[in-house]
């Protein structure tokens, strides 16, 4: 391998983890990683049933929109 080639792949690795540690550092700035417990309440609270429950929902919300809107 030439050098030109380690140092093309050396530039680049460079720019690309710098990129990676600027959007690391903004989503840490602007609170991205705040929520502790968002994924402890997913982790504790989805089941099977609280999942069906919420199709279910979402089901009768729907027919409810359908017999509401009836274009006549």
């Amino acid at each position: 391998m030439d050098s030109w080639v380690i140092a093309m792949m050396l530039g680049a690795s460079l720019v690309l983890g710098a990129a990676a540690l600027i959007a690391f550092l903004w989503g840490i700035k602007n609170g991205q990683f705040d929520d502790e417990t968002k994924m402890m309440n997913q982790v504790l609270y989805d089941d099977e049933d609280e999942l069906n429950d919420a199709a279910n929902q979402q089901r009768k919300r729907e027919e409810l929109r359908k017999k509401e809107y009836k274009p006549e």
